[in-house]
């Protein structure tokens, strides 16, 4: 199974769906026309995390990563960089990490 997540406005994740392996190859497709959904669609992997690919119980393995981090509702697509990271925590002063797409706190 594949996973997309659906683009929305200030490029901010509104959802994330299945796709059947059948249908991977042609996700934006088949989601906006095929399925009705509209909206743009970009693939994410649910075994991406700090852009490291990780197996079914979470060891990093020699896997591709796939866009940086897995996207959550709420997560930012980065287009220039075609990655999804979270968007910046509220309280206190944090840096992005630009190989992990993760925030770290700046001591």
């Amino acid at each position: 199974m594949a996973h997309f997540a659906e683009i929305g406005p200030d490029n901010v994740v509104i959802r994330v769906v299945v796709v059947s392996n059948d249908d991977e190859h042609r996700g934006q497709e088949f989601l906006a026309d095929d399925m009705g959904l509209g909206g743009t669609w970009v693939q994410t992997s649910y075994n991406t995390y700090g852009n490291v690919h990780h197996n079914s119980g979470g060891v990093p393995d020699e896997g591709t990563p796939v866009r940086a981090n897995y996207a959550r509702i709420g997560s930012i697509y980065n287009l220039d960089d075609d990655v999804f990271h979270r968007p910046e925590p509220s309280e206190g002063d944090w840096t992005l990490n630009t190989e992990t797409w993760l925030w770290e706190e700046v001591t």
